[in-house]
């Protein structure tokens, strides 16, 4: 049996791996704040063997302390002990306000860090985001890892600063394993989403809770042009136990996680629509959003060739998916 701590446990890639390791009889000791989630994505495996939840926040002191008492003790016995931190600031309304990304995203990810490593443990993956590429966030054939990054300014715009945030905490998890601390790598996903995502933050849920409501959706301007690749959570969570199964995968550097099936958002629109019944709906277009890139693609070949990962759910499939969790 093996021991995982999950920050974020309740967002999308965090509580399809609490679900699915457990089922595979592991422990997981898991946490959450409830900023941009709801304990309703894990209501299913809360009296599960093996599953410990704790309504804690990764900035409070107090909190992580009690988290690495429990942690320390628990770890004993087990074959291998993995941090995982799935925490993250991931609306898209706080991306422009560098306080609310700030303390999560950097401190709380690199205290987290720094508990893993006192505690010994043997790997952390940091879950990071592909909004660092920020400004060149695609190519005829996609952004790779190893890629220059090409950033916006700070008089340009003030989303940049979760992009930058994020990228810290890839140099931090890189350093760690240079400094033979400990194990891990970090993780740049696509746009992840799940059936289980209740707040109509992005754009999946904006759509089908619009479109159920009231036939039609309205859009951002940007919306007119923007095309997107749609990770689905369980393929997301199987990219990050992929990963902890592959030793020499976890050597301190990034992995893209993403889909290679491209839509437009107003095909996006189609889709949902389609699944829902719904012919023709009407589409309005209110507000824009400043450097939000037309169109985001990641290659991804070089976590297909060390692990063997690949994304098994199509959009398609996704979206009845969250479709049919609607009721």
């Amino acid at each position: 049996m093996n021991l995982y701590v999950i920050s974020g446990v309740t967002g999308m890639t965090g509580n399809e791996l609490a679900r699915q390791l457990t089922s595979a009889g592991h422990k997981v000791i898991v946490f959450d704040n409830f900023f941009a989630s709801s304990i309703k994505t894990v209501e299913d495996i809360l009296d599960r063997e093996g599953f410990v939840f704790h309504e804690y926040d990764l900035n409070s002191p107090e909190h992580m302390a009690l988290l690495k008492e429990e942690a320390g003790k628990e770890k004993d016995g087990c074959s291998q002990f993995i941090y995982v931190n799935c925490a993250a600031v991931v609306h898209t309304e706080h991306f422009y306000h560098v306080d609310r990304t700030f303390e999560t995203n950097v401190l709380g990810m690199k205290s987290f860090l720094d508990q893993a490593v006192e505690l010994g443990a043997y790997a952390y993956i940091n879950c990071s985001t592909s909004e660092v590429y920020s400004m060149n966030s695609w190519s005829e054939k996609g952004v790779a890892e190893d890629e220059y990054l090409m950033l916006a300014h700070a008089e340009h715009s003030q989303r940049t600063s979760y992009a930058v945030g994020k990228l810290m905490t890839e140099f931090f998890m890189r350093d760690a394993v240079i400094q033979g601390k400990i194990k891990g790598c970090s993780v740049r996903f696509a746009n992840v989403y799940s059936k289980n995502e209740l707040y109509p933050k992005h754009i999946i849920p904006h759509i089908l809770n619009q479109l159920r409501e009231t036939g039609g959706v309205c859009l951002l301007e940007n919306s007119r042009v923007n095309r997107r690749t749609f990770l689905h959570n369980e393929d997301s969570c199987a990219a990050v136990a992929a990963l902890m199964a592959t030793p020499e995968a976890l050597d301190g550097t990034v992995y893209n996680v993403a889909t290679d099936e491209e839509i437009s958002i107003l095909g996006l629109v189609g889709l949902c629509a389609e699944k829902l019944g719904i012919k023709d709906p009407a589409i309005t277009f209110k507000g824009y959003r400043e450097s939000d890139p037309e169109r985001r693609i990641l290659r991804t070949e070089k976590i297909r060739r060390r692990t063997g990962w690949s994304p098994r759910i199509s959009l398609d499939e996704g979206i009845q998916m969250c479709v049919e969790e609607m009721g």
